[in-house]
Formats: structure tokens, C-alpha cells, sequence
């Protein structure tokens, strides 16, 4: 009952379908999505709705699968008020809602280097959460500190310390939404971070399935560190090779595959349900086991309730 939430400046929408809010186009609705206007609705609803109802937040939806059965609870979705970008002297601080290709642009142009941002898909709350890295660098290197909106709608103030990042995760506990942060970032000429960012977009759309229908890298490097892009990087424990040596590149279960072209991208080729592409993720880390005894860890997060049989 809308009786019972409490009452937004922002949007706030029942039974709402969430498939179109993931890269992989699956998943059932959440019985409300929150698009709060600014962090002072965020917060007042935080405060007002009860405990007992769960909550979550989701960013641009690149790096989630969402079960069919859809999130009981509350998702919450920042936009607009949550997507501003500012440079300072050598520091940039993004609202959580900005992509993260967006924020390494507009550094770039200001004279800082963020460059490691500009392929990873997503926005910055999903960054921080996770502790995103590329090219040998990651959140954790940069962070300066992190704003949050906790369960009970207080803000508060986080720094790296208090996150405890380790390779793909942070402590945030759950329930908390992220709302802005500020990196470090070194100068550099304008020109020279722009080409940079030029030549690695085109490394990834020569090595990776960027026109599929992905979540990006499906699981994590065993090795517990991303690529450095460097000459002498060693592949023996990165998650695609473990993958093809386990004969799973092109795997494909329903509508689910896992790309001939990057065999970590687990892609949706048309009309895969949710459980498709998390079974087809299942399979693959169970042949890697019986392969070679390693356990793949998702690198997706995956939510909500199956179908009910």
C-alpha cells in the first residue's frame, strides 16, 4: 500500500519491471522502485519507511542480474540529482548516478588523471561498492572519501579505511546507498589522458564483446587482481583462461552464452530469462572446478527470488 511508504518529492513506483534497468535485459519487477529527487528525499524516506522492509540500490544495472521472480523490498535508483561532476585542485568528486566514463572524461579535460575509469561500464556508487580497477589501478588507490545515506537516513562520511576494499568488494553494509565521492588524481596533459583513453577503448572493443548484451566481466580473476595491461601481465590465473581451459568459451544454455569472443563475458544473445544466464554461470564454474580445482567467484551480483516452480 502507497499508505504505508513514506511520501517523495522524487518517483516512486509500484510493481515496477526491472529488466530494462539491467545491460542484460532480464529480471522480474520490485515491488517499489525510489528515484529519490535529491539526497534530502533519499534521506527523509530512508528515515520514514519502516525497518523491516528491504531495500536496494542499483546503479545503471551493468554489473547485476536480476532474477525473475524480481527484488521484494524497495530499489532504489539515483539520476539526475546524483550525477554531478566537479574538479578541483587535483581532486574530482562525483554525484554516485555518474558513469564512470563520464567522470574519467571530464577529469581529463580539466588536467587529471583518471583514465582507469573511462572502460569500466557503470556509475560511481558501483565503483566504490565494488572497488572497480582496470589497468593495474583501482577505487581504492584514488579514494579520498565517500558520502552515504545509511538505513535509518542519516548521512555520513566515509573514508577508505572505514570501506576496508579489498580486490572487488568494500564493506559497505547493506542497505546503505552511496551517494557522492572524491578521488585523487594526478595532473596530466589534457591531449595525452585523451589519447590514453582513446587507445584503451579501442584495446576493449578488440577483446571484449561490447555490442552483446553483457554485464561486463562475469567472473573474478582467481589471481585476486585486474589487468595491467602491461607487457609482462600473466594470464595463467586470469578467469578467461581458466575458463577455456575447462572447455566452456561458447557454452550456451537457453538463451545464454558465454562469449567466443571474451569467454569471462557471460552475454544474454536474444531471449535468455535470468536463470538461464545464472545456470549457464554455474555450469561453467563447475567444469573449472572439476578441471582444475579453482572456484570461480561471481563478479555479477545477483538479486531477488527465482520463479516460483
Amino acid at each position: 500500500m502507497t499508505s504505508e511508504l513514506p511520501s517523495v518529492r522524487g518517483t516512486l513506483t509500484p510493481d515496477r519491471p526491472l529488466s530494462d534497468l539491467t545491460w542484460l535485459r532480464v529480471g522480474g519487477p520490485a515491488d517499489w522502485l525510489f528515484q529519490p529527487a535529491d539526497r534530502d528525499d533519499l534521506c527523509a524516506f530512508m528515515e520514514g519507511l519502516d525497518p523491516a522492509i528491504p531495500v536496494f540500490p542499483v546503479g545503471v544495472g551493468s554489473n547485476l542480474i536480476v532474477r525473475d521472480g524480481g527484488i521484494r523490498g524497495v530499489v532504489f535508483r539515483l539520476g539526475r540529482g546524483f550525477n554531478a561532476i566537479e574538479c578541483g585542485e587535483g581532486t574530482v568528486t562525483a554525484g554516485a548516478a555518474a558513469l564512470d566514463a563520464h567522470v574519467a572524461r571530464k577529469a581529463a579535460e580539466a588536467g587529471l588523471d583518471l583514465t582507469f575509469l573511462r572502460t569500466i561500464p557503470g556509475a560511481i556508487g558501483g565503483a566504490v561498492r565494488m572497488n572497480a580497477g582496470c589497468y593495474g589501478s583501482y577505487v581504492a588507490d584514488h579514494l579520498v572519501e565517500a558520502e552515504a545515506v545509511t538505513r535509518m537516513g542519516t548521512v555520513v562520511t566515509l573514508t577508505p579505511e572505514m570501506l576496508k576494499f579489498g580486490y572487488r568488494q568494500s564493506s559497505l553494509p547493506r542497505g546503505w546507498v552511496l551517494t557522492r565521492a572524491t578521488f585523487r588524481a594526478e595532473p596530466g596533459d589534457p591531449a595525452a589522458l585523451a589519447e590514453r583513453m582513446e587507445a584503451q577503448l579501442a584495446t576493449r572493443d578488440a577483446t571484449q564483446p561490447t555490442r552483446d548484451r553483457s554485464a561486463g566481466s562475469t567472473f573474478r580473476n582467481p589471481a585476486g587482481f585486474s589487468s595491467t595491461g602491461k607487457a609482462d601481465d600473466t594470464h595463467d590465473l586470469k578467469a578467461w583462461k581458466v575458463i577455456d581451459d575447462a572447455g566452456m568459451r561458447g557454452a550456451r544454455l537457453g538463451g545464454a552464452q558465454m562469449s567466443e569472443k571474451h569467454s569471462n563475458f557471460l552475454i544474454n544473445t536474444g531471449d535468455a530469462s535470468a536463470a538461464d544466464l545464472e545456470g549457464l554461470g554455474e555450469q561453467v564454474r563447475k567444469k573449472v572446478y572439476q578441471n582444475s580445482g579453482i572456484q570461480l567467484e561471481w563478479e555479477i551480483m545477483r538479486v531477488g527470488e527465482p520463479t516460483p516452480e
